[in-house]
Parts: structure tokens; sequence; C-alpha cells
């Protein structure tokens, strides 16, 4: 497998954040542009004031024009002033219930009652699968998976929603003094249940939201999801200014569940665990007094134009025609090649100008000295130069530690995502807010340190949030998912 960055290159396909930071780009030049037409125009205007006054014309002409003039320049900044500032202001992880507590005996039990669906080979495959995996045995599974056979019908996801998601929204609100009716724009995302009314619409029913809510519901981004849904609130905030927004992020696993033979379909039983986030943005000024973290920016690629990497987990129907998710083994080559692509773009944004240079200095080296058959590696930038703290995929523990491997992290850095993984299993979308209360509830992130969240997920699609740290986060060990257990961690994992 290449080096994470040699050989970089632009994505073939810009997502909408770089089509953003272009405009941004372009309406500055925009304004400096203005700016200096106005100071031509004011010399223009002071020239013919003076050839005014050489021909005794009425001076109330230079009056009303420099009164325009003096208007424009002070509504100018006002017209194309920069957007206000995205605030994550709070979150909510779901914490199940002891009841859907799933052992791995109990799991490898039931497994081995469903004759019909499992044979001896695939049940000694799933417990392969958990030993590797880097799952405790403290994780859940909604109450639909622990009957024999388990219940994975319509309803029981619908039950599962109410579950998970109504509770973390309704917690979200009280916590931060809002009423329903407070909430401007909602994004749910869920990558394999897509219902009809959609999710969105069953939280505004339940909660009575307004009539002009701004609702969105994002489906098949799989782990990705929450970073795409912040970067489009992010992206709606610009033009839409005093708004709060609510994400809602979970995997409905009732109706993922797969009762077949085939391996490439058997692990997503094995990794995948019930969890969910909600949570608060706003880009009102007085929300800066309360927010947690100022959201700097945002970044998405994609990788769907290459078919090795667009079919490495892909949901399709096994040979006796059910369907589920397909891993084809090719998990790790892709969190390679897509962040090998992505990372360049982020580190020319973050890192300090040193580190640039020695990677531009390495990679020129690299193409244009160095022989062909040459084993040397191009220079991995040292990113806890610019950032503190960082949020994986908590996808497995195998792609966790090639993540940490490709960016030359050490074990601190990967330590929020292996104990979320282990705690409570593979959550999708929302692992990476259990993995910031980690961070959290350790008190390790500190006032103005930055936050990297990355996120990966099936298409593939590769997205990266930067936050900053903007007051002191105190007392959380003695709240959120992790309040019973964070004094147990970190814990080591072989």
């Amino acid at each position: 497998m290449e080096p994470l960055l040699s050989q970089p290159e632009k994505p073939r396909e810009a997502g909408v954040s770089d089509n953003l930071l272009l405009w941004e780009h372009l309406r500055s030049t925009l304004l400096n542009l203005l700016n200096l037409s106005i100071l031509v125009l004011f010399f223009f205007i002071e020239s013919s004031y003076l050839i005014i006054l050489q021909n005794n014309l009425n001076p109330f002409y230079h009056l009303l024009t420099f009164s325009s003039l003096l208007v424009l320049v002070v509504s100018l900044p006002y017209c194309l002033r920069t957007p206000s500032p995205v605030y994550v202001v709070d979150y909510v992880c779901f914490k199940p219930p002891n009841f859907c507590r799933i052992p791995f005996s109990s799991f490898l039990e039931h497994t081995q009652m469903m004759g019909d669906s499992f044979d001896s080979k695939g049940v000694a495959f799933m417990e392969k699968i958990m030993n590797l995996s880097g799952l405790s045995e403290q994780t859940y599974l909604p109450p639909g998976l622990h009957f024999i056979p388990p219940r994975s019908g319509h309803q029981e996801a619908i039950n599962e929603v109410r579950m998970v998601l109504f509770p973390i929204f309704q917690q979200l609100l009280s916590n931060n003094k809002l009423s329903p009716k407070d909430i401007d724009i909602l994004v749910v995302n869920c990558s394999g249940f897509c219902p009809d009314p959609s999710l969105a619409s069953i939280i505004v029913n339940n909660f009575g939201m307004r009539d002009d809510v701004k609702t969105f519901n994002l489906t098949g981004m799989g782990c990705s999801a929450n970073t795409v849904a912040v970067d489009m609130v992010r992206n709606i905030m610009k033009t839409h200014r005093r708004c709060n927004a609510v994400i809602l992020s979970t995997e409905i696993l009732s109706t993922g569940w797969y009762p077949g033979k085939e391996r490439a379909f058997l692990v997503l039983n094995c990794i995948f665990r019930m969890g969910g986030a909600a949570v608060l943005l706003s880009n009102k000024r007085e929300a800066k007094s309360v927010a947690k973290y100022k959201v700097l920016w945002s970044l998405r690629t994609q990788g769907a134009f290459d078919d090795r990497r667009y079919n490495a987990a892909i949901r399709d129907e096994d040979s006796q025609g059910i369907t589920g998710m397909k891993l084809n083994g090719d998990v790790l080559y892709v969190a390679g090649e897509t962040l090998r692509t992505h990372i360049p773009i982020l580190g020319a944004k973050f890192l300090p100008i040193t580190e640039i240079l020695r990677f531009l200095a390495s990679a020129f080296k690299k193409k244009f000295l160095d022989d062909k058959d040459s084993e040397t590696e191009i220079y991995v930038p040292n990113f806890k130069s610019a950032i503190q703290h960082f949020c994986f995929p908590a996808t497995g523990k195998s792609v966790v530690r090639e993540t940490a491997k490709r960016l030359k992290l050490g074990d601190i850095d990967m330590e929020a995502a292996l104990m979320t993984l282990y705690r409570f299993g593979n959550q999708s979308s929302a692992s990476l807010w259990y993995e910031l209360a980690y961070l959290e509830a350790k008190e390790r992130v500190k006032n103005g340190d930055k936050v990297w969240q990355l996120g990966m997920g099936t298409g593939p699609k590769c997205n990266s949030l930067v936050l900053q740290c903007i007051r002191p986060i105190l007392g959380e060990a003695q709240k959120g998912p992790w309040a019973d257990s964070i004094h147990k961690y970190p814990i080591l994992l072989p």
C-alpha cells in the first residue's frame, strides 16, 4: 500500500465547501476592487469640486455628491460582510438502557439458535470478527434484535427511532431552555432506514415544530453523514442569519440485520451497535457566550468516481436474494486512498507554513530527483502542530489504527476513537460525538484547542470538520454517555 501522501493530487470532484472557498476568494477580491474604485471616485469628486469653485458654481452639488459617497462607504461593509460564525452550542449522546446490552456470549448463543439463518461456519466467522473488532461486552443492540428470531420489520425500526431520537432531541432542547418552535433548521441522518414520511417529518410531527422549519433527511452516506450535515447547515447559515439548527444522527439497526450465510454481509452484524447524537448549532451573535465550539472549517471530498472504492461497501443482495450491507475486503485500501486526496487540502488550510514547505519539498524530491524505484516516503506533515485533538471514524480497530498510522499520530491521538469503539461499538455517524464527549469527560479539551472530526462513509466520502473550543469545558465527567464509566478508561487493547 502506498504512503498516505505520496502523489498528492486534487480530488476529481470538488465538494460544496471548495466552491464556497472559491466564492469567499472572489468576494474578497471584489471587495478590494470596490474599495479601490471608491478611492478613485473620491479623488474624482474632489477634483470636480475644485473645478466647481473655479467656475463659481453652486457648492450644493459637491455636498450632495459627497454625502452620497459617504453613505456608500458606510453601507458597503454591511452589504458584503462575511457570514456570522457558526457555533456548536451543545450536543447530547444517547446512552442505551442496560436491558439492551448484548454480551458476546448472548450474541453468539442467539445466532446458534437461529439454525435456519446461520450455519456453524457463519457463527464461527462472526465470533472471530467480534474478537478482532475492538468491541467490549458492554455494547448495545435495539430490543427487536434480542428476539429469536430477530424482529427486523418496519414497526421495530420506528420503535427504535422513538427510543433513540426522541429523548436526545428533547434533552438537547431542555438543556438549552429551547422549545421545538425555536428551531429553524432540522437535519436528520440515518444511512440505511428511510421511511415515508421521512425521519425529519416524524420529528416535526411528534414535537409540533413550526410550519416553516427547514427540514432535511440524509440517507446512504454511512459514517460520514454527520459531518456532511454540519457542513450543510454551515452553508445554509451563510444566507440565513440568526438561526438555530439541530442535527440528529443515528443508525437504525432494526432493519439492518442480515440473516444470511455469506461472510461479506455478516461483518456489520458484529460491529454496528445502537446509538445516536443530537447537536445544536447557531449563528446568533449571543450564542458565542454559551457555545462550546466554533466551526472553523469544513471540507468534503468524493471517491465514488473510482469503481474499486465505490464497491468496497455497498448494499446488495446475496446469492439467496437476502439484502444486506456487503464489505468486499478493500476497506483499509479505500480508507487510505480516500485520505490521500483529502489530507493535502485540509493541511494547506491549517498547517504552519514550515510543515507545508517540508511536505512540498519532499514531494518535489520524490517526483523529480529520486530514482523511480526509490522507496523513500514523502514527508507526512505534523498535524499536531496545528490541531490538538482527533476524532476518527470508529469503523473498527484496524481502521482506526491504520488512519493514525498514515497521519503519523500516536496512541493518545487515537484513544478517543478506540475507547468509543470498545465501549459503544460502531455507531456510524454519531460516533464522532461520543469521541468528543470522551475527550471532554477526560477534561483534555482546553479553551482555544482545535478538534478535527474526520468522517468517512460509503461512496466513499471523506469529510472533515475543524472545531475550536471557545470556553472552558469542565464537569463533563459527571454527565453524558461516559458518566458511569470514564474512570475505567483508557484500557490497553491488543
